[in-house]
């Protein structure tokens, strides 16, 4: 499993802890984030996942997204990824609506500096 498929896989668990060094990881590595292949996998949330991260992680080293992000829809359902937005009003409504693009579009929010300072 590719380091991007790690990250976008402790998103869905939401081990903040494990996505934060997770990233951290990748950022020292310095990769060119263009070049890093679609994940073979079954698993339409982890790729959903691994996109919008993938993109996020992207715009945020003002670096291109590979091309096949861009063929990724959305998941289902909306996915917070911190547990605490389902239970905290603002919380939730802070992550509706300022939730960072490459995440919203495909139903994932997140509050607008997520990962930011990992």
């Amino acid at each position: 499993m590719e380091l991007i498929e790690k990250i976008a896989q402790a998103a869905l668990e939401r081990d903040s802890l494990q996505l934060r060094s997770l990233v951290q990881d990748f950022a020292h590595a310095n990769l060119e984030i263009s070049k890093i292949p679609k994940p073979v996998t079954d698993n339409h949330n982890l790729l959903v996942m691994t996109a919008a991260i993938t993109e996020l992680l992207a715009e945020r080293t003002n670096q291109p997204p590979p091309h096949w992000t861009r063929e990724i829809g959305s998941l289902s359902e909306p996915f917070f990824l911190l547990e605490s937005a389902q239970q905290m009003k603002r919380l939730r409504v802070l992550c509706e609506e300022e939730s960072p693009e490459p995440l919203r579009k495909r139903l994932l929010y997140a509050p607008p500096h997520f990962l930011q300072y990992a």
